[in-house]
């Protein structure tokens, strides 16, 4: 697997899943371009474009740190072209950054529908709307999206609908995107885990130590996606993958090292059955 001088736009990459993935492409040789909006650390979650931005580069690639809020239509533009004036091209767009909130209608006020849908939905819909132009001279362009398979049983709906029906915007834009885009040769996948992520996400807003302890660590989901993205664009696309199975497609099917303490009860994600 390599990497070298691919580029890299990743959103929301100066922590967590994002962040993984980004040391994961620059430990075979990627550019990162870093786009999030942590220029200062909060302690709650740890981590900025700065910090991300060292790690990447002592992990073997080459990093841009770029403040960005994607909800921003015109940062995005901006970010977006610093990201190809300075490294050349852009061959991958990840569509990471996300919002949470998991409360039912009543409790969901406009500020955090809002909120959800302006970074999960058109955030990720503007950021792939911009790279798509330097995505058309790749020799091999992806989009990969972090968001879930379809799956319109109700109890989905019933106690998070606001946050759930942003998740499956992002996989329908995905769907939309691999055949729209097919003529240009640009892949569009999503990728979800298939159980819970050791992330500071799940750890303050879902359920603590207990869930990190039946969680993987970040490096299942970095894995995966490497495999995606080095796979030819013209035949990967259009696919709602979970991680355990991309990894099963590449022969690997122990998959006991990434779990957070080995041996323990698994939590399945989200929308998963």
């Amino acid at each position: 697997m390599s990497f070298a001088g691919k580029v890299f736009f990743i959103s929301g990459a100066s922590r967590g899943i994002g962040k993984a993935i980004a040391l994961k492409l620059a430990s075979e040789g990627a550019y990162i371009a870093i786009a999030a909006k942590s220029v200062t650390e909060d302690p709650r979650l740890g981590g900025t474009i700065y910090s991300a931005a060292e790690e990447i580069e002592q992990a073997g690639g080459k990093a841009l740190p770029v403040a960005c809020d994607i909800r921003d239509e015109e940062q995005i533009i901006r970010a977006v072209q610093q990201t190809h004036s300075v490294f050349g091209s852009i061959d991958g767009v990840i569509n990471n950054a996300s919002a949470i909130y998991l409360n039912n209608t009543e409790q969901t006020d406009t500020k955090k529908f809002d909120l959800m849908h302006d970074i999960n939905v058109r955030g990720t819909f503007l950021v792939t709307r911009h790279c798509i132009p330097f995505l058309q001279k790749s020799s091999n362009p992806h989009i990969l999206t972090l968001s879930p398979p379809l799956n319109i049983d109700p109890k989905w709906f019933a106690n998070f609908g606001a946050y759930t029906i942003s998740k499956y915007n992002m996989s329908m834009l995905t769907l939309g995107w691999s055949k729209e885009l097919a003529k240009y040769g640009i892949a569009a996948n999503a990728l979800w885990p298939a159980t819970t992520i050791a992330t500071a996400a799940v750890k303050n807003l879902l359920g603590g130590e207990k869930l990190v302890n039946r969680s993987r660590t970040t490096a299942i989901i970095a894995d995966a996606a490497a495999y995606i993205l080095q796979r030819d664009a013209n035949a990967c696309t259009g696919n709602l993958f979970l991680d355990e199975d991309v990894l099963k497609q590449e022969g690997i099917t122990d998959l006991t090292h990434y779990s957070v303490v080995e041996g323990s009860p698994l939590q399945k994600d989200l929308f998963l059955d």
